[in-house]
């Protein structure tokens, strides 16, 4: 990823949680829900939450395998997570978030600072890989996938919730009428930072669209590749199995 990328996401990591919140109108955690009840029920419990932020994500699957408290109390069940960001500020607030949890006796994940494109995990070493609007940052989607497919079980599934290029009336409307306006002033007003959410906005017109970043899994040896849309097509679920 670009170093200029890298420290636009550093100068907003602070206020990162709560302009996700307010810019959706809170309907990101909806999606990060819904995201998680796709694959929870047949997903192991080695995750690796790729762009992984501040971890809501990951929260977001940890918290459906905690719905029954019992589990709490389950020695045999164990959960493996690891969080992986290249932005250091970001890794450092979900540490404040998790460290307030794990006195809750939730479990946490391991965070690890990573470029995307240079993993630093074993073959074979997770169940499920998750990413949450991060893939559009890459420097190339194909190489993150490439380099996806080996941290993977045979079988084991990369799920991506993603803002993708729109390509239907109402999310043309959208995201090339009124989130060019909105957005980057918004962000502006509580951040102080107009750039990375004119960036923002610009990442996704630029973005694959949704059925062009389905094709490259398939190209790369996934299969059962899914597509689920998110209030309208405003956010894409995809879901890929490795072959």
């Amino acid at each position: 990823m670009g170093i200029a990328v890298q420290r636009m996401f550093d100068g907003i990591a602070t206020r990162y949680d709560f302009l996700n919140h307010f810019l959706s109108a809170g309907r990101d955690r909806s999606w990060r829900h819904k995201a998680a009840l796709s694959f929870h029920e047949d997903c192991e419990l080695k995750i690796l939450d790729l762009c992984g932020g501040t971890g809501d994500f990951w929260k977001s699957w940890r918290d459906l395998q905690f719905t029954n408290p019992n589990k709490l109390k389950d020695e045999g069940f164990k959960v493996f997570g690891v969080v992986a960001d290249f932005s250091l500020p970001m890794l450092k607030e979900a540490r404040r978030k998790f460290l307030v949890e794990a006195n809750k006796g939730l479990p946490i994940p391991a965070l690890v600072r990573m470029d995307a494109l240079k993993p630093c995990f074993k073959t074979g070493k997770f169940d499920a890989v998750i990413c949450a609007y991060g893939m559009r940052n890459l420097d190339s989607v194909q190489k993150g996938i490439e380099e996806i497919l080996p941290l993977l079980v045979s079988g084991g599934t990369f799920l991506t919730l993603e803002f993708f290029r729109p390509t239907n009336l109402f999310t043309r409307v959208f995201y090339h009428g009124l989130a060019p306006l909105c957005i980057p002033l918004i962000g502006y007003i509580f951040s102080s930072r107009r750039e990375a959410y004119q960036y923002l906005v610009q990442s996704i017109q630029k973005f694959k669209s949704v059925f062009e970043y389905q094709e490259i899994f398939r190209q790369n040896g996934f299969v059962n590749v899914s597509i689920v849309a998110c209030d309208f097509g405003i956010s894409h679920i995809v879901t890929a199995k490795k072959g």
